[in-house]
């Protein structure tokens, strides 16, 4: 039987105009972000919505937007499935990339979204005063065959700290840690083939060792919030294991701060459980695009109405069969909606998200 995953997108989907045009048509959106600015004491949905992009950027914002976007698309599908009477999927599994294992924990019910918009908060201000106290740097590594990277990092660690911070996607690692050693890095993927090796511009090198003063930081908020067991289960980040306990779901928090983001694993350990549909709930396709690679015989599908491909035309219809894929590997997209409009109406214009 079939089996169906919600995975939530982490920082870096972020763009101004993201849920605006969400909540002015779904109360239950609208609710979400008003939640969300009400547990802040501070309107994040007005910087989602309106900008400006460089306060938007800042981790600090950057996070809890996201998380109430994530949570308001999700909220705006249940609603639109009990408008038609329909039962809502049962997801097998939650799963988040990096700051988005917040929104899954509040998708599964481990998590109230109040704690967990303060939450993303303070983890934003923890980890940009780690980048401040001990600066690092993060590099995309583009077409590097896998079996040279403990090569490329063994060279590297020679200058300094330096890992790998994720695992998108074949061919797409992206690594951390401190500035010089992650620049010798790129360096040498380059000399041992990778088609591309990108400093990114940010100043705190995330997922790494250079996180562990912020990830202390967190296990002492962590320890005040109430969690539940999420249901459904939570693959983790840096090793694809089920986390089906509250407990575990906090300590998952903790260690994802120093450790990697292993999204092929947690992609193919749901694959192996007998998932073949993935949704995308929140801003942007990022993760979209990462499943396709990992598993291209997936239904993968993604509810941001700013771009067309998406999929199931109403919460009563599954998804549709997808034919065999062709030779060279194409496989089926075929433009239809998660959240179809309401009325026929002229939207108000926002500005596009990335």
């Amino acid at each position: 039987m079939s089996r169906v995953a919600f995975v939530f997108p982490g920082q870096g989907s972020q763009a101004v105009g993201m849920g605006a045009r969400l909540a002015a048509a779904s109360p239950a959106a609208a609710a979400v972000f008003a939640a969300a600015d009400a547990a802040l004491g501070e309107p994040i949905s007005r910087v989602a919505h309106e900008g400006p992009e460089d306060l938007l950027n800042q981790t600090e914002y950057a996070q809890p937007a996201l998380l109430a976007c994530s949570i308001a698309f999700l909220a705006a599908l249940r609603e639109r499935w009990a408008s038609i009477g329909a039962e809502p999927p049962a997801p097998a599994f939650v799963a988040g990339h990096s700051m988005g294992q917040y929104s899954a924990l509040v998708a599964a019910g481990a998590l109230d979204l109040t704690d967990a918009v303060r939450l993303v908060r303070e983890r934003g201000r923890l980890m940009q005063r780690s980048g401040t106290g001990r600066p690092g740097r993060m590099a995309a590594i583009i077409g590097l065959d896998e079996a040279r990277l403990p090569e490329l990092l063994a060279r590297a660690a020679e200058q300094g700290i330096v890992g790998v911070a994720n695992r998108n996607a074949p061919g797409q690692v992206v690594i951390s840690g401190e500035a010089e050693a992650v620049a010798v890095a790129t360096r040498i993927a380059r000399d041992l083939g990778a088609k591309r090796a990108i400093e990114l511009p940010v100043s705190v090198a995330a997922h790494s060792p250079l996180m562990a003063e912020a990830a202390a930081g967190m296990r002492r908020v962590l320890a005040a919030v109430a969690f539940r067991d999420p249901q459904p289960p939570l693959l983790a980040n840096a090793d694809a294991r089920i986390i089906a306990t509250a407990a575990d779901a906090r300590a998952e928090l903790v260690e994802h701060l120093t450790t990697g983001v292993d999204w092929i694993a947690a992609v193919e350990r749901m694959a192996a459980e007998g998932v073949s549909t993935f949704v995308e709930i929140g801003p942007g396709r990022v993760l979209t695009g990462l499943i396709r690679r990992i598993v291209p015989e997936a239904t993968v599908l993604a509810t941001d109405d700013r771009t067309p491909r998406t999929a199931w035309p109403s919460p009563s219809c599954p998804p549709p069969r997808r034919r065999r894929p062709p030779p060279g590997g194409a496989t089926n997209r075929a433009p239809t909606r998660l959240l179809p409009p309401r009325r026929r109406h002229r939207p108000r214009r926002h500005q596009p998200g990335r």
